[in-house]
């Protein structure tokens, strides 16, 4: 068995976007919180179709991050997959469904207004 790669912020983002996208996620955006923020180097807002999606999308993340980095993520909400957070120490990921993400708009209380517009 490989051993796993480092965990470096940059590392962790690069894996947690490409299962994301991979898995079918939608509006992601990354937010640089180095600087702002003592709680990560970044954090993901990004939107699944359903309750079922979201909870799959955290359970994938979560997943590969053990697999690949030796990572233990802590994780929030998935059993009512509106919302779920993952802390992995240096990102922290929300996945949302679509009317609940609406509802709480938390990117606008990160990025500036130019950067509102950017997705990945």
């Amino acid at each position: 068995m490989a051993a796993p790669l480092t965990a470096t912020s940059d590392g962790l983002l690069a894996t947690i976007l490409e299962t994301l996208e991979s898995e079918k996620a939608e509006e992601i955006v990354k937010i640089d919180l180095r600087g702002k923020s003592e709680m990560g180097d970044y954090m993901v807002v990004c939107t699944g179709r359903s309750s079922r999606q979201v909870a799959a999308l955290s359970e994938k993340i979560v997943d590969k991050l053990k697999a690949d980095f030796g990572v233990l993520s802590k994780i929030e909400g998935k059993d009512q997959g509106d919302w779920v957070l993952i802390d992995t120490g240096d990102v922290i990921v929300h996945i949302f469904r679509p009317e609940v993400r609406e509802f709480y708009q938390l990117e606008k209380m990160w990025l500036s207004p130019a950067e509102q517009t950017e997705t990945v």
